[in-house]
């Protein structure tokens, strides 16, 4: 530990050396008066509110702690499992996938080649095969023409908000403790976030009624509550059937769209499966937001979002939403990679579109990590040891929430990284309640078991140290 904190002293005060000249070359510059050779000098004040979001800030924090210090075991990430990863896989999806349009399509190697290598259909070329996959997989029956597939369901949340955002009025509820990448989306758009309480049952509905009323009064226009049904992130808590039902009936009365992330579904640790909110929704209340970033390969970057909300235009024609995300889509990254997109559909072919079975080792993998974890709590910190310290027991996902009796902030993190060795993430980053401030998120879905026995040595000890 003495030499990794040594090192990192080192970094340290030559990135403030190295920051200081940039700063003197930059006054220097300022300096000379107008003419040529004049750098110039911005500051985030005068670029995009968003700029200064905490939301985006706390990201390139983690980022920037978990660079500095490579050897810390983490609990950081939420990134799936890389151990079952083969590159030659990339291929073989690929070949499959040009089999089915030949095949399935009937297209001719022209069509195959320009299919493959050209500026794409807007709203993606997997459409039917991602429809084909949630009928499959989720009991949801999709028109393949209310499916857009994007960058990342990281782009489908930036549409539908952008979409949904008309003028100052337009708000949109979170359930807290919240998704960074949506409020981050948010304010990129300058689209206010309000937050509902979540509790024990993943949505508090009495809150979520009152948010939306009194929103209203205050002549603000509730558009959407966006919620992650299952293993939410960061919780990990999930809604219950009869909290499923109640809410898409809150949404019928209340007049409310509900965004459904559904990225951790899959990956249950007790093997029940409850239905999709977009799965029982008959009133197409429910936009649904989708991601093969954990089911299929990451670095595809592949997302979608299907939107079959009725829209009318002002020439009178009705389609659905989707269609009116396509064209925004399109002035933003124009088409999503067809290649990319051709390795995923490859995928849901050679796994006949059901990814529950194609991901039966990751499956595993998470429920044992989730076993271990919450054995090594339990170790470190047994109930009525005087620790103070507690967790919930999520039933899936990547994720759990620790609760320790002092403050979890960026300054104890890097504490924790630089002289422990181990890293997690501050639930500080996902709420504004005062009790986030004394929790922080551990992620298990990307280290091994040992790992998740040597960071919880290095956890008790940082934990041990504070309570003196």
């Amino acid at each position: 530990m003495a030499v990794i904190r040594e090192a990192a002293e080192r970094t340290e005060r030559t990135e403030r050396t190295q920051s200081m000249e940039r700063v003197e070359r930059v006054e220097q510059a300022d300096g000379g008066g107008a003419g040529a050779g004049r750098t110039a000098h911005l500051h985030t004040s005068a670029l995009h509110g968003s700029l200064e979001d905490e939301a985006l800030s706390s990201m390139n924090f983690l980022n920037e702690i978990a660079q500095r210090f490579p050897d810390a075991v983490s609990f950081a990430p939420g990134r799936p499992f890389e151990g079952f990863w083969d590159t030659s896989l990339v291929h073989d999806y690929l070949r499959r996938f040009e089999r089915y349009l030949r095949e399935d399509k009937g297209f001719d190697e022209d069509q195959v080649r320009r299919t493959l290598l050209q500026y794409g259909r807007t709203k993606g070329i997997v459409h039917e095969l991602v429809a084909r996959h949630l009928e499959v997989d989720e009991g949801i029956v999709a028109d393949p023409e209310a499916v857009v597939v994007t960058v990342g369901c990281q782009e489908a949340m930036f549409l539908v908000l952008r979409a949904l955002r008309s003028d100052e009025r337009d708000v949109v509820l979170t359930v807290s403790p919240r998704y960074v990448g949506l409020t981050g989306a948010a304010a990129l758009v300058d689209m206010p976030v309000l937050e509902v309480d979540g509790g024990p049952r993943g949505v508090d509905l009495e809150s979520l009624t009152a948010v939306v009323r009194d929103a209203r009064a205050r002549g603000l226009r509730p558009r959407a509550c966006y919620l992650v049904t299952d293993f939410s992130n960061p919780s990990g808590v999930s809604l219950d059937l009869e909290t499923r039902h109640a809410l898409l009936d809150l949404a019928e009365r209340e007049d409310l769209l509900l965004l459904e992330d559904n990225p951790y579904g899959y990956f249950s640790a007790d093997g029940v499966r409850l239905p999709t909110l977009k799965a029982l929704d008959e009133r197409r209340r429910v936009i649904y937001l989708g991601s093969f970033a954990k089911t299929g390969l990451p670095g595809a970057r592949i997302g979608y979002v299907v939107a079959d909300q009725s829209v009318a235009d002002a020439g009178g024609s009705v389609g659905p939403l989707a269609d009116q995300l396509s064209k925004i889509k399109s002035m933003v990254t124009v088409n999503t990679s067809p290649i990319a997109q051709a390795v995923i559909g490859g995928k849901l072919l050679a796994h006949g579109c059901d990814l529950y079975g194609a991901n039966e080792r990751e499956i595993a993998v998470y429920r044992g990590n989730l076993e271990r974890l919450l054995a090594g709590l339990e170790r470190h910190f047994p109930p009525g040891g005087g620790s103070g310290v507690r967790w919930n027991v999520p039933r899936g996902g990547f994720f759990l929430v620790v609760t320790v009796p002092f403050e979890a902030d960026e300054k104890l993190l890097e504490t924790s990284a630089r002289d422990y060795g181990v890293l997690w993430t501050p639930m500080c980053y996902f709420s504004s309640d005062p009790g986030a401030a004394r929790q922080i998120r551990l992620s298990y879905s990307l280290v091994t078991g040992a790992q998740i026995d040597l960071g919880l040595e290095r956890f008790a000890a940082l934990v041990t140290q504070r309570l003196g």
